[in-house]
């Protein structure tokens, strides 16, 4: 496989060329041949003998010229000049097979100028927690970046405990974040910025360039964007955990895998970072830090744009999250189409799953056994106060009244948009204890089932069960 490397190419102020530190022995535990196929690699690759060594930067691809990228970032909430790559490096990038530029990036590959007093190292543990949620993600139709391989290898890793060294592979269109920006607004001065905006557009954004001022549009992009995602993560249940400047893809993608979770019981200030003491990061408070890292970044774009174009462009936002977010709410519950009258409908049903403690996913999944007719459904026996619930079903019957939809396809709609199976913390957990005893088996099982997450697979209903009490909630660390 050949790679270039237009970033370094393009904006190598921008970081330092590295070298790999290499594992002795690795091993590929895993890879994704949906992601192999994007980049045109053939599943024969995967059956070599040093298929382990490619995909750790033991041996680097013909064209391959490693680099750490510089960048900085606001951390809940303070400016930190000293982030960059501080374990990760780009190998390249290439054309897929949908025509669209791909860059690889080897998380876990040593110590780079920007390590500070990390090893550089990766663990097992948080290298399938990105493997499984960047594939989960794309399979529920979410913007993200994507995972070909996992290798692992007897290396120990010092975190908490002891625990196993790691390598992944992340794909995607660009590693560019927000913190980008803010490096070369606070330290490599509007030259630098001018670059980066222009290579941004010219690569991600050609559209951009016919505009009065580029560099505006090119937030009103950015801002667009991520007002989008952040409506399918509160859609979804799915609580990113550390939403750090230098965490967020200017391309609007899900980046930079953490202590996120999927939501159990429908908590809407759960915290799943255990490091998150002020509950910053908590589920339902991404929105506002979301619009608030917008803010930072439209800050890094001031030498370029006019203070009144960017609080004009920031003011997108708010208008453009909530529609797109109850326009999926709509979907979820099988409506027919969106009317501002839903948004009571959709409150109520939310609030009436936080009081009763009930599972956000399944809970969703289970309007489809919803009964326009009969109040004795198969959900209302789940819900601890069925009085409650009537009150909030006779409002919910009463609007399916006035829907166009037909039974069968407002059934059909909400298994679409649905998912059965998500990616609980206790399965990630139970796979990667498997794995770290050298059984990859239930780690496997859980990725195939991960990529049909909204059809129900009949061997596999484990996976779709409600979570045990242990595992409910668990509060997951950064540290990786």
């Amino acid at each position: 496989m050949q790679l270039q490397n237009t970033f370094t190419d393009q904006l190598g102020d921008l970081g330092s060329p590295v070298a790999v530190s290499p594992f002795a022995e690795p091993k590929l535990l895993l890879h994704s041949p949906e992601t192999a196929r994007l980049l045109g690699l053939a599943p024969e690759f995967f059956l070599q003998q040093d298929a382990a060594d490619y995909l750790s930067g033991k041996k680097l691809w013909p064209g391959s010229q490693p680099f750490a990228q510089k960048y900085t970032g606001h951390q809940f909430g303070q400016y930190n000049p000293d982030l960059g790559d501080g374990r990760g490096v780009l190998l390249g990038d290439r054309l897929g097979t949908d025509l669209q530029r791909y860059e690889l990036h080897l998380k876990g590959a040593g110590r780079t100028p920007y390590s500070r007093f990390g090893d550089g190292r990766a663990v097992l543990r948080s290298s399938i927690r990105e493997f499984l949620a960047s594939e989960a993600m794309f399979h529920l139709g979410i913007p993200t970046s994507r995972a070909l391989s996992l290798v692992g290898s007897t290396e120990p890793v010092r975190r908490e405990t002891t625990e196993q060294g790691a390598m992944l592979i992340r794909v995607c269109q660009s590693h560019i974040r927000f913190g980008h920006f803010e490096y070369c607004f606070y330290q490599g001065g509007q030259q630098a910025l001018q670059r980066l905006v222009d290579f941004c557009i010219q690569q991600y954004f050609p559209d951009c360039a016919q505009a009065i001022n580029p560099a505006q549009a090119l937030l009103q992009q950015v801002v667009l964007r991520t007002a989008r995602l952040i409506a399918q993560w509160q859609a979804v249940g799915f609580n990113h955990g550390v939403m750090n400047t230098d965490n967020m893809s200017i391309l609007g993608i899900t980046f930079d895998y953490g202590p996120y979770a999927f939501l159990d019981d429908y908590q809407p200030g759960y915290i799943c970072n255990h490091s998150d003491h002020s509950g910053r990061y908590a589920f339902d408070e991404q929105p506002g830090v979301a619009l608030w890292n917008l803010n930072a970044l439209a800050h890094a774009f001031s030498p370029l744009v006019p203070a009144e174009d960017l609080r004009q462009t920031l003011g997108l936002y708010e208008a453009e999250l909530v529609s797109s977010y109850m326009q999926l709410m709509a979907k979820k519950l099988g409506l027919d189409q969106y009317r501002e009258t839903d948004r009571a409908l959709i409150g109520r049903w939310l609030a009436l799953l936080q009081s009763q403690k009930q599972d956000y996913s399944l809970s969703m999944r289970r309007l489809a056994q919803f009964s326009a007719d009969s109040k004795a459904t198969a959900l209302r026996d789940h819900m601890l106060d069925t009085a409650a619930f009537d009150l909030w079903a006779d409002e919910y019957r009463a609007r399916l009244a006035d829907s166009a939809l037909a039974e069968q396809a407002r059934v059909q709609q909400i298994e679409q948009h649905n998912p059965l199976y998500v990616l609980r913390n206790y399965l990630a957990q139970q796979a990667i204890s498997a794995a770290e005893q050298g059984n990859t088996e239930p780690l496997t099982a859980l990725f195939n089932v991960l990529k049909q997450p909204y059809t129900e697979q009949a061997t596999q209903a484990a996976f779709a069960a409600p979570p045990p009490d242990w595992g409910k909630s668990m509060e997951i660390s950064c540290s990786s």
